[in-house]
């Protein structure tokens, strides 16, 4: 299950007091501040992990509340400070204050990090300033994580086209595969091998008339081919449920054209689907009568056709 947008709080550690202390003995004729410092409370990092894929664990754990700093004591020892916490997040996961409404930072790359909250400072003891002074206050906020998938190619088609068993075939990823509609229910990632080159693939669920506008969760779906390079569209041409090829090929750039200009400018690579199916080399010749573009017959189920595929798509990145 892919979760892409939680809502967690976050609040740092306060700081620990400082001491108010006196040194004296019989050959002390006034007493000596000797009050140490409190210790910093706990900051939260939040740090991009390669090897988080989702944001389900915010789902049952959404309140992070970090270690206060321990109090300074007498004879000028200071107080511990709090060890900082941090939370782990995946690549590609926009981390936005709530309250402010504004974008603290995007984590793209393994082990980026940001501090999201900052633990008070210590109080000072008597030693310093002959008084004590009281420590700081640790920063409260509410935290929007937002998560769209890093991947080189996105996969997008109507549902029930083929694009997970294309995944299935030229990546190590296992996706849930049946022949009916909207099997695939998440983005799915794998990567492929072609030559010397390795590159990520997204297969999302599948697409239909309205999705840019919400239907079939069609835009929480095509956020997260937003950010790669290459779209392979995936077409059944054999029409196995009645359906028109080239009139699926035109729904489905209006939609992603709808949703974004940005993501229609994309190179997108046609891949002509169930080619072993009756039917689909006739509809083949009609279709590229009209799309003057390079198409790729491929059979995924067969396995047919796919060297070609990848190694276009690797030419491409």
């Amino acid at each position: 299950m892919l979760v892409d947008n939680v809502k967690i709080l976050v609040k740092a550690g306060n700081g620990g007091r400082g001491c108010q202390s006196f040194y004296r003995d019989k050959y002390t004729r006034y007493a000596i501040p000797n009050g140490g410092n409190g210790g910093n409370g706990a900051s939260i990092i939040v740090r991009c992990d390669r090897n988080q894929r989702t944001l389900l664990d915010f789902k049952f754990h959404r309140h992070f509340i970090a270690r206060n700093g321990e109090h300074g004591s007498s004879n000028n020892k200071k107080g511990k400070n709090a060890e900082d916490v941090v939370i782990r997040v995946p690549r590609g996961t926009t981390i936005k204050d709530v309250g402010s409404d504004c974008v603290l930072r995007v984590l793209d790359q393994d082990k980026d990090e940001v501090v999201v909250v900052k633990g008070g400072a210590g109080g000072l003891g008597n030693k310093t300033n002959k008084e004590t002074i009281p420590p700081g206050q640790g920063e409260e906020k509410e935290l929007l994580f937002d998560l769209k998938l890093i991947a080189d190619v996105g996969i997008v088609g109507f549902p029930n086209a083929g694009k997970s068993t294309l995944i299935s075939a030229v990546t190590n990823a296992n996706p849930k595969i049946a022949a009916y509609p909207f099997t695939t229910k998440s983005p799915i990632l794998g990567m492929a091998h072609a030559a010397d080159k390795t590159f990520s693939l997204a297969d999302i669920p599948g697409l239909i008339e309205g999705s840019s506008e919400g239907r079939g969760l069609g835009d929480r779906f095509l956020r997260h081919v937003e950010r790669t390079k290459v779209l392979i569209h995936v077409i059944d041409m054999a029409g196995f449920e009645g359906r028109d090829p080239l009139e699926d090929y035109r729904i489905i750039n209006k939609e992603i054209k709808d949703y974004s200009k940005a993501l229609f400018k994309k190179t997108q690579i046609v891949a002509a689907n169930k080619m072993d199916l009756e039917g689909a080399k006739r509809n083949l010749a009609r279709f590229k009568r009209v799309v003057k573009k390079k198409i790729y017959p491929i059979s995924a189920l067969e396995k047919k056709g796919l060297s070609e595929l990848i190694e276009a798509v690797a030419g491409k990145l």
